[in-house]
């Protein structure tokens, strides 16, 4: 008898249903205009171009009342069950996913809806990347500047920048492994790598860009908008 194995597919899931304390906006920062559209939209206009995401799932919070506004042509899935935490989001978006018929070994891109420059390129140089790996990876950056430890508002140390680097989004591991990586890990971890690192696995780090930052603070708005009027 002969055994079909089907090929992972790509999905991206983008939690959505935080509310952006720190970057000084009147509602969450997602729903901020930059160049004429809301921070998401940029987000997932630029996920739509990327012809091997099988499907993109936007992770919001259960009152959450501006999406469909923001976004009026997403046509994609929206689930309103994100939690207090990214990760609580993340793990109740796989938990959607799979009940949409995605499958353990198919692998899941988690990407900030405020990292709204990203550019399809950098996804599927990622996906290149970690496609054929056992763990799967991350964008990230080498940390160029010197790195200080404060106190007070004061300096106490300067710390080893070797080997040090930033991390980006998209994240891509299989769904089975970040679900099990985020069920051990907790609501503490700030990103996916991070959870899967606490199972003992090594995430690829895959060059990322340096535009592709997330919008957090106020001055982020300003540095976006003039990069995406210039594009």
């Amino acid at each position: 008898m002969q055994i079909s194995f089907e090929a992972p597919r790509c999905y991206a899931l983008v939690p959505c249903a935080g509310v952006g304390v720190r970057a000084g906006a009147a509602g969450p920062k997602q729903y901020e205009l930059l160049a004429g559209r809301a921070v998401v939209a940029h987000t997932l206009a630029a996920l739509a171009a990327v012809p091997r995401l099988a499907g993109t799932l936007v992770v919001l919070a259960p009152d959450d009342a501006r999406f469909e506004h923001a976004v009026p042509h997403y046509a994609g899935w929206v689930a309103r069950v994100g939690g207090p935490s990214r990760a609580a989001s993340v793990a109740a978006g796989l938990a959607v996913l799979r009940e949409r018929g995605v499958q353990p070994h198919d692998w899941v891109l988690v990407h900030d809806a405020a990292r709204c420059l990203l550019r399809p390129e950098w996804v599927e140089a990622l996906i290149d990347a970690c496609d054929q790996d056992e763990v799967g990876g991350l964008l990230a950056l080498p940390v160029a500047d010197t790195l200080k430890e404060a106190r007070d508002g004061r300096c106490v140390s300067t710390l080893d920048r070797h080997a040090k680097w930033q991390a980006q989004t998209p994240q891509m591991f299989r769904l089975g492994l970040l679900q099990a990586a985020l069920a051990h890990a907790g609501e503490a971890v700030t990103d996916e790598a991070s959870a899967v690192e606490a199972l003992g696995h090594w995430p690829k780090l895959v060059p990322g860009a340096l535009e592709n930052f997330k919008i957090t603070y106020p001055q982020d708005f300003v540095l976006a908008e003039r990069l995406l009027r210039t594009r």
